[in-house]
């Protein structure tokens, strides 16, 4: 994290703390503990849910003015900031996911954690079934056949078996967490850019950095 000093029209220097977008959610859900309001289901009336915080967030900024904090969390309260950025979360757009997708990115960000994309994983071809016995581990097999065979001059029937395999974890399992991190890094960026364009953000600076877009690319370079 880094501080930025902008001067306002007063001459006084105001303290901003620059923040990539991750960090700036995780500041929000995870230090300041903002909530995610999110609007009421379509087929609910709107009577007896109150103003939504979006609502309320944009009469402030039509009026000019903001509600003064200090630089702590002290008791209920939430800074104007957090509140602005848990807004512009709670309206991620269906495209990308809409409420789903936003309660996945607070909660993630609450618990300052990325989606598993699997890292180094790789899948293997293993045995479908492991059984124990006298000779130890041995992987389960099936009957698939009979063949019959010539062997010190006589014909014999003999059993053909086969062992059942399968790729753990199955490759689609990873192609499937790979495509989850994309949409949720698709997502922070659209809050990214969302929080520029608003120009609501009075004491956080949200800077270009962001996850990296996929990086089990890098990753298969590393040796």
């Amino acid at each position: 994290m880094s501080i930025q000093r902008q001067i306002g029209r007063t001459g006084v220097s105001k303290v901003k703390r620059a923040l990539g977008v991750q960090g700036a959610l995780e500041w929000a859900f995870r230090v300041e503990q903002a909530q995610l309001e999110l609007p009421p289901p379509k087929d609910v009336t709107e009577e007896g849910f109150g103003f939504g915080l979006e609502y309320v967030l944009l009469q402030r900024a039509m009026l000019g003015c903001k509600v003064d904090g200090g630089q702590h969390k002290m008791g209920s309260y939430t800074h104007p900031d957090a509140e602005v950025i848990a807004a512009t979360v709670a309206g991620m757009p269906d495209s990308l996911g809409g409420i789903r997708m936003a309660i996945q990115v607070a909660e993630l960000a609450r618990a300052g954690l990325t989606p598993d994309w699997m890292p180094g994983v790789v899948p293997r071809c293993v045995p479908m079934g492991i059984k124990n016995n006298q000779h130890g581990e041995r992987a389960t097999t099936i009957l698939v056949g009979t063949e019959r065979v010539k062997t010190r001059g006589k014909w014999r029937t003999v059993e053909v078996l086969a062992c059942p395999v399968t790729w753990r974890p199955h490759p689609e399992q990873i192609a499937s967490a790979r495509r989850g991190y994309e949409d949720w890094w698709r997502a922070l960026y659209w809050v990214r850019v969302g929080l520029l364009a608003g120009g609501m953000l009075q004491e956080v600076e949200v800077t270009a950095a962001t996850p990296r877009v996929q990086p089990w690319l890098n990753d298969a370079k590393t040796p």
